[in-house]
């Protein structure tokens, strides 16, 4: 009988670990947006229910021969998957719709493993029952802990301690074990397993009454809500920090916790006291919305991850009251899968179409509170009053609706100057209009989330400043305006992040100016809603595609670019690609430069210490640097920035205006150097 035990977890951590580890292989071909985990947490909840709708079919129309022979061959041609590794061939060239070519990407990368993987719960359980009798809901709850103890030593043992090489080939040898564990089950089932329509009579179940079509539908929802609001959570963290690994799992094992302890037993979820915690965590959750940037990581950490433990365990909770006889648990687990695949075709499919902002996750609390409502009033239907907890979660659901209108009416001069909002793969981007209320000069703003990434003003004798964090006494305003060549010629200036396009503010006659920008949207915001480029009179051009990708292209072509000045800025919202910031990067930034070119590194950012990775790595790879601190002039436009400026030039560096302005590069907290095999979070933590 160790064989069940062994295989399910075995399964279950294998099926959870190389979740986060091909998200971290392929989220630098996508730009690091956190798009890229919540596509590959779609692929993953897909194959998930057909690996279940398998478990369903078999177990219900196959008897023992025919099951273990399917089963037998697909474990071995799953072998032909092994090492994991991505195909180059998958590579984005930046024509692509990212969500379908990161769906084929993993599909043929993992596809057929995750497949098998996902069957093995159901399938064990299924013959665990025929054979024993037994209940198999237990080994449902460890297979949570397999997935729960996988997602926990991913940002804790194994990314901070191997490189993505040696953990890609760990994984591949922890599936061919499971391979052979499912071998021996399969031969082990012919023992058992009586064919479907014949079972044996004390198994039978003849009185278990099969789940009623509302039934059905309420798994349906209820599972649909707690993937949705996993997904919702993710986007929400990852959005204003950066898309890695921890901030992937910490939702995702706080939704595993929540069916862990829901499926041990029903007295860990007693309805009314969650319903009240309920209450609490979405008025939380509202002032984390209204506090946005203001509030501190940890703060926003511990108020997302509280609220999303709460509203799972409602979710799986409500869940566990509902489930059917053993006899119908394929049936049960299948309804389950297609919920959370659902909850993620809302998230990664649906809102990015229908909505301009991240909507999904108030309206996922919203939700929430609704499906809470139903299940008490399902609870209670033949009782002749509503019992307390309903009202405590009708309060609940006056409270949300009182702050969301509270948050509209504080907001309502923004929302007015709103001239554009648009949502891709990519992000939300919007565009407001300041007329000249509280004393501001009219101008026009973009957004990437929460975090201004350019500004324009209107009056026609400004309009050609630079603004935020490209000022004239900022770093990267220096390197151009101070380079030597700049008084001999014309430059030839790299920039990664389109932005507004506020540095094509000094580009001059004879000037090149060439842009990286991943995302379409942005391109067309700064066309339509902005003139930087349009009135600048150097020769502009906009790169489509990831900036890395297309530099790397560009080298291997023969076309190394011979900057003059490259700057890096390729920031979403506070977030930064991890991948714009590894060794091979940079080293691949500086083949790009002249002999006495500058590499200007924007390192701004409310929660990361970014400095000292880029001066460990500059300090590996033997170049000098300075580090240069602005504060904001409002008068300006400029906002404070802190810029890391990378050369060889020493004509530059002894220049006496960025000598004054330039402050020691030792490192804040040590140098760091991050590698595209290794780089890790805890690191550059604030």
């Amino acid at each position: 009988m160790i064989r069940y035990p062994v295989t399910i977890f075995l399964s279950a951590f294998l099926l959870f670990q190389v979740q986060p580890l091909i998200g971290k292989l392929i989220l630098p071909w996508f730009g690091g947006t956190p798009a890229v985990w919540t596509a590959c947490m779609l692929f993953f909840q897909i194959l998930l229910l057909g690996g279940y709708s398998y478990a369903h079919l078999v177990t219900s129309r196959l008897p023992a021969r025919p099951l273990a022979a399917v089963h037998g061959v697909l474990l071995l041609a799953s072998l032909v998957f092994l090492p994991v590794q991505l195909g180059e061939g998958w590579k984005p060239t930046g024509e692509e719709i990212p969500l379908l070519q990161i769906l084929g990407l993993l599909l043929a990368t993992i596809g057929l493993p995750y497949f098998l993987l996902s069957t093995t719960g159901p399938l064990l359980q299924a013959s665990f029952h025929r054979e024993t009798g037994h209940t198999p809901y237990r080994l449902y709850a460890l297979s949570n802990i397999g997935s729960l103890l996988a997602l926990l030593t991913y940002p804790f043992v194994f990314e901070p301690q191997l490189t993505l090489r040696v953990q890609r080939l760990a994984w591949s040898g922890g599936y061919a074990l499971f391979v052979a564990l499912g071998l021996w089950s399969a031969v082990a089932l012919l023992r058992f397993w009586q064919p479907a329509h014949t079972p044996e009579p004390d198994l039978a179940e003849p009185d278990a009454e099969r789940p009623a079509a509302s039934r059905i539908l309420l798994w349906l929802a209820l599972a649909a809500c707690g993937s949705l609001m996993l997904l919702a959570t993710t986007n929400q963290l990852c959005q204003e920090v950066t898309s890695v690994p921890f901030l992937w799992v910490l939702p995702l094992s706080l939704y595993l916790f929540t069916f862990i302890i829901c499926f041990d037993h029903e007295r860990w979820y007693h309805r009314s006291t969650f319903l009240v915690l309920l209450a609490v965590a979405v008025a939380l959750a509202a002032y984390a919305l209204v506090e946005g940037a203001g509030m501190g990581i940890y703060q926003q950490l511990a108020i997302y991850s509280l609220t999303l433990f709460v509203c799972c365990m409602v979710c799986h909770g409500e869940l566990v009251l509902t489930k059917p006889a053993p006899r119908y648990a394929t049936l049960f687990y299948l309804m389950v899968s297609a919920g959370g695949a659902l909850g993620g075709v809302l998230v990664a499919v649906v809102a990015p179409l229908v909505f301009n902002g991240y909507w999904e996750y108030p309206l996922g609390l919203v939700a929430t509170i609704g499906l809470a409502f139903l299940a008490t009033l399902k609870h209670s239907e033949k009782k002749i009053i509503i019992p307390r907890s309903a009202w405590v979660v009708a309060g609940g659901v006056v409270l949300l609706v009182s702050l969301s209108v509270g948050l509209v009416l504080g907001r309502t001069a923004q929302i007015e100057s709103t001239l554009a909002a648009s949502r891709n793969f990519y992000g939300v981007l919007r565009v407001h209009r300041n007329s000249g209320y509280d004393r501001l000069e009219p101008r026009d703003r973009l957004l990437n989330g929460t975090i201004e990434h350019g500004t324009q003003f209107l009056d026609d004798d400004k309009r050609d400043w630079p603004t935020t964090y490209y000022g004239h006494d900022s770093g990267v305003g220096l390197a151009i305006e101070h380079h030597p060549r700049a008084a001999e010629g014309p430059l030839r200036i790299g920039v990664i992040g389109l932005g507004c396009g506020t540095l094509a503010a000094y580009g001059r006659e004879g000037d090149t100016i060439r842009f990286y920008e991943i995302n379409p949207e942005v391109i067309r915001i700064s066309d339509e809603y902005f003139t930087y480029r349009k009135d600048s009179p150097a020769e502009i051009d906009v790169a489509l595609g990831d900036a890395r990708i297309t530099l790397e292209n560009e080298l291997a072509d023969g076309q190394g670019q011979q900057f003059d000045v490259l700057v890096i800025d390729a920031f979403s919202s506070d977030s930064i690609p991890m991948h714009l910031l590894t060794k091979e990067a940079v080293a691949l930034y500086l083949e790009h430069l002249k002999p006495d070119g500058i590499l200007c590194i924007h390192v701004s950012n409310h929660y990361l210490e970014l400095e000292s990775v880029v001066l460990g790595i500059v300090r590996e790879l033997g170049w000098a640097c300075v580090t240069i601190d602005t504060s904001g002039v409002e008068s300006r436009g400029t906002n404070g920035a802190t810029w890391v400026l990378v050369t060889r030039n020493w004509e530059f560096l002894g220049d006496p205006v960025v000598s004054q302005a330039s402050r020691s590069t030792l490192p804040k907290t040590g140098p760091i150097v991050w590698t595209d095999d290794y780089g890790s979070l805890w690191q550059v933590m604030r």
